[in-house]
């Protein structure tokens, strides 16, 4: 069967992708873009299978109204891709009050305001799917982009709360985490803090280190993903990119590895 979607940040990257890959397939889409512009081709291709929609995130009253109207004018919310976002690049010390919270406001608030908007529609619906799109930076972190991590971070613990809310309103979620990818996230989409001097160094290694990865190609990023909107049970959580597959299971190894030797110091904290 068709499904009906609502993809934020579909100018480019990985939204741009998510858009294409539906419509292909017969879905209709409600995309969002700050410049529908960006859109018009795929309207010019898939007629009224999509409904651009100007849309800032970080506008709440602004999602509801687009939310709103991508449900009237195309029935029904079967998928909810929150993807709007960007990269902030910036050491902890680097950051502005302005930096930390403008990235919170796009990265988290955004997808927040959309969901809200969403679960209403999905519930009356008796069915629904929130997808959010995250990153390994959800789960792991690194130097230099502590701002960015903190709103994956929180947007991670926040879903997974919310997973277990709507759990029997017949909505399922889903956080998408993938590692690196062709989008220009580091790119012309992304934030700069004033450097500082004293981190160059740390920019430095960071940049040498992953010189030679390999990014992934955000169109098979596209068609992984409706193999996750199509499976009768999603998952909660889902990596994307083989890069994550080898880093994440051994990050949590060394996680449990240090919670173990560190055991006697936490049973001593219980006071028992």
């Amino acid at each position: 069967m068709t499904k009906t979607w609502f993809i934020t940040g579909a100018s480019r990257g990985f939204g741009r992708e998510f858009t294409k890959a539906a419509l292909a397939r017969g879905d209709r889409v409600a995309a969002t873009a700050r410049d529908t512009s960006s859109l018009d081709d795929l309207r010019a291709e898939h007629g009224d299978a999509l409904l651009p929609l100007q849309l800032d995130v970080t506008d709440r009253a602004a999602d509801r109204e687009a939310v709103a109207r991508a449900a009237q004018e195309l029935g029904r919310l079967d998928v909810v891709v929150n993807n709007a976002g960007y990269g902030h690049f910036g050491a902890v010390e680097e950051l502005s009050e302005a930096d930390l919270r403008e990235q919170m406001e796009a990265n988290l608030f955004g997808a927040v305001w959309v969901t809200q908007a969403a679960l209403p529609v999905m519930r009356a619906q008796g069915s629904g799917h929130i997808i959010q799109i995250t990153s390994v930076g959800g789960i792991a972190a690194f130097p230099g982009i502590g701002a960015y991590h903190a709103s994956k971070w929180a947007l991670e613990g926040l879903t997974e709360s919310l997973s277990q809310e709507v759990a029997g309103q017949g909505i399922k979620v889903t956080l998408v985490e993938p590692g690196g990818f062709s989008t220009d996230w580091s790119g012309a989409s992304a934030h700069h803090s004033e450097e500082m001097p004293e981190y160059q160094p740390v920019r430095d290694a960071t940049r040498e280190r992953y010189s030679t990865a390999t990014p992934g190609d955000p169109a098979a990023a596209a068609q992984a993903l409706l193999r996750v909107v199509d499976a009768e049970e999603p998952p909660l959580r889902v990596l994307f990119g083989s890069g994550p597959t080898t880093a994440v299971p051994e990050l949590y190894a060394k996680r449990l590895e240090t919670w173990k030797q560190w055991e006697g110091v936490s049973r001593q904290a219980q006071g028992s």
